[in-house]
């Protein structure tokens, strides 16, 4: 029975899901020949390996590498260095592919013969993956054996010596794995450690972190029998399924060669003989094997995919998932606690998906729209489809005038009433990108396509409905640049990743483009139980930003300044909700900022003025670029330097006429109407700096 598939379809994933993708990365197990025997080692590696990779099958991988296009080869297997044909590998395969990767434990830089190696890796520049699973001697030793924790410092100053870690193309990872039956901690707060240890107490540097996950595999597998902690691992590997991890999985864009040159969706798949094979029962090898043979082929897995899923995640090159989401179960290896929380992913599917019917059944008016649309607006909002409006669940009014022949993307689209209001703002020669995650939403949103099409009156659809991720835009093909304005309502908060979510606005939006989006947020960080609530979490009180740590993220990102253009009290009429959210405020914020370089972090008087010219539709008599700046028609209006770059730099420049330049600088902008004072640092304002 397979257990993991079991629990798949109890979170109702179809097991479709695991199918594999483009090959990117061509995994190469040398053999099981080390000098080292670790408790954790899946393959069960040794100074007695037998099975070593001979020079006719690392001559079949060059021939497929030569063939196709392969972005990184990695190189693995036992201590790979020790095959005698590592070398002529190595040099052969490097010109053929953009990264190679070695993975070492270090120590067999020490082994005779081996000298040569640091110099070899710098002149191939090779990215080392190097095994050190603690910073005390105690730990590394007890797991990997006497002395290898001295050895490993001795050789991760030779690497640093020669250039590792301190030049670009030369970057020196290290590889932590738990030393029991329990899951790694946070792989960011174990990074932080490491470095912090290791600089201090020996100058060593190195780039990343990363933090593997134990497979219950041959050698780990009989140390867990051994100490009765077989049953109790599974357990916490299976509790801790984290949904998020799926997409992520190594295997999906992977491909594992083993020593005779069989192939695997994974290495340990390949410890446990489970071999790709043809249509006629053959397993297949790297030396007959065609990319085609590949495609969309369903992942074989087993119950050692729970380690692969489980809290953060365990890939070849770390952790998987957001964090946030995962608790430290380094805390408790004793107690197999640590469990994960609730995927706010699969949260927001599931009350998205399936507990919201409507809008009457929302529980607190944070996600419903108060704001009073335009003329033009509502007279679009009355052509669209009933069911679309009452399964949409937005906290606010997104969306920017000036929308003809623009690409217009809208995160967390839902059933698409946003989508079809900019498709009609757009018009037939502009685009509209809805992106969502529910199957539920989505649905709706794509079933009218054709008949809004017919409604707006448009002979060719300009609407693109997309399934993904927002924290992830590339994934579903959007470029950098490509995008003129960006919207969302009410979505963000949701997002258990809201830096990776502004970081792929700020990616996507062309130069001079502007992001415009109504959201959520709180007058102070919200506390973990509140957090933690999934009924909190899907009425988009849970998720909510702490302006201030908002202002940051921005800020981070290179944006210096953004603008509230509508800000509202939430009320939270349902008793048990307002009872856990106890003293903290939350707001419905519309706010608006613009990918511009020149912005700076304060307002700075450059003597300007600006003067709306009356000419974008719907606003003949003035125009509100945010809530301190009205522009009524034809009168001059001073402005700092920041605004006049928004009026002057995006689309809105020929709707306004700029008075002044920024030739000559007269100190901080007096914004006295709103502060009676300069805006400097210590008096910055959380609605952005004018």
């Amino acid at each position: 029975m397979n257990t993991f598939l079991n629990v798949l379809e109890r979170y109702e994933i179809k097991k479709d899901i695991l199918r594999r993708a483009r090959l990117t990365t061509l995994q190469v197990n040398m053999g099981d020949l080390c000098n080292q025997s670790c408790v954790h080692c899946h393959i069960d590696a040794s100074v007695q390996g037998k099975n070593i990779m001979s020079r006719k099958v690392v001559g079949d991988i060059l021939d497929f590498l030569r063939k196709n296009v392969i972005e990184t080869v990695d190189i693995t297997g036992g201590a790979p260095e020790l095959n005698p044909n590592f070398g002529y590998f190595v040099e052969s395969a490097r010109p053929l592919v953009d990264e190679l990767i070695v993975r070492s434990n270090l120590t067999v830089l020490f082994e005779k013969g081996k000298e040569y190696l640091p110099e070899f890796f710098r002149l191939h520049k090779a990215r080392l993956m190097c095994s050190l699973p603690c910073y005390t001697k105690e730990n590394v030793d007890r797991q990997r054996g006497p002395g290898v924790f001295e050895k490993s410092i001795k050789a991760l100053r030779l690497l640093n010596d020669i250039g590792f870690a301190k030049r670009k193309d030369l970057q020196l990872d290290l590889v932590y794995n738990s030393l029991g039956a329990y899951l790694p901690g946070a792989q960011s707060s174990l990074e932080r450690d490491y470095k912090k240890v290791l600089k201090e107490n020996y100058g060593i540097e190195f780039n990343r972190l990363l933090t593997l996950t134990n497979v219950v595999i041959k050698r780990f597998k009989k140390y867990l029998e051994s100490n009765n902690r077989y049953e109790e691992y599974s357990k916490v590997l299976e509790e801790n399924f984290n949904p998020q991890n799926l997409k992520n999985l190594m295997c999906r864009t992977f491909l594992s060669v083993g020593y005779d040159g069989r192939l695997y969706d994974c290495d340990f798949n390949l410890a446990l003989g489970h071999g790709l094979k043809d249509k006629e029962g053959n397993f297949l090898t790297i030396a007959k094997l065609r990319l085609k043979d590949l495609e969309e082929r369903e992942i074989l897995t087993g119950e050692h995919c729970f380690a692969c899923t489980a809290g953060s995640g365990s890939s070849c090159q770390g952790a998987l998932a957001p964090e946030g989401l995962v608790c430290d179960s380094a805390q408790h290896p004793n107690q197999g606690e640590g469990l994960v929380r609730a995927s706010a992913q699969q949260t927001v599917k599931e009350y998205y998906g399936k507990v919201l019917k409507g809008q009457k059944d929302l529980k607190t008016s944070a996600c419903c729209s108060a704001s009073a649309f335009s003329e033009p607006l509502k007279s679009i909002i009355k052509n669209i489809e009933p069911e679309i409006l009452d399964k949409f669940y937005g906290c606010g009014s997104p969306i920017p005038p000036l929308l003809k022949d623009c690409t217009v993307l809208d995160l967390g689209c839902g059933t698409g009433r946003d989508v079809y209001i900019a498709s009609a703002l757009a018009g037939e020669n502009g685009l509209a990108i809805g992106v969502d995650m529910t199957d539920e939403q989505l649905e709706v949103a794509q079933r009218y396509k054709d008949a809004q099409m017919r409604r707006f009156g448009f002979k060719k659809c300009n609407v693109d409905f997309k399934k993904g991720y927002i924290e992830d835009l590339k994934e579903i093909g959007l470029a950098d640049n490509s995008v003129d304005v960006v919207i969302s309502n009410c979505v963000i908060n949701l997002s258990p990743d809201k830096k990776s979510v502004f970081s792929e606005i700020f990616r996507v939006l062309k130069p001079g483009g502007e992001l415009y989006f109504s959201d959520v947020f709180a007058n102070r960080r919200v506390p973990e139980d509140v957090k933690n609530d999934p009924v909190l979490y899907g009425e988009c009180l849970g998720g909510a930003m702490y302006t201030e740590d908002f202002r940051r993220v921005l800020r981070g990102l290179g944006c210096l300044d953004y603008r509230v253009t509508s800000k509202r009290k939430i009320t939270i009429e349902d008793a048990k909700i307002a009872s856990k959210a106890g003293n903290i405020n939350f707001y419905s914020m519309t706010i608006r900022a613009f990918k511009l370089a020149e912005l700076e972090d304060i307002c700075e008087d450059y003597g300007q003025a600006a003067v709306y010219l009356g000419t974008i539709s719907g606003y003949p008599h003035q125009f509100q670029l945010d809530g301190h700046h009205t522009f009524v028609v034809h009168k001059p209006l001073l402005v700092c330097g920041n605004t006049a770059s928004m009026l002057s730099k995006t689309r809105y420049e020929k709707h306004f006429k700029i008075i002044g330049d920024r030739n000559i600088h007269y100190g901080p902008f007096l914004c006295g109407a709103i502060t009676g004072k300069p805006v400097n640092a210590d008096t910055r304002s959380s609605e952005g700096c004018c």
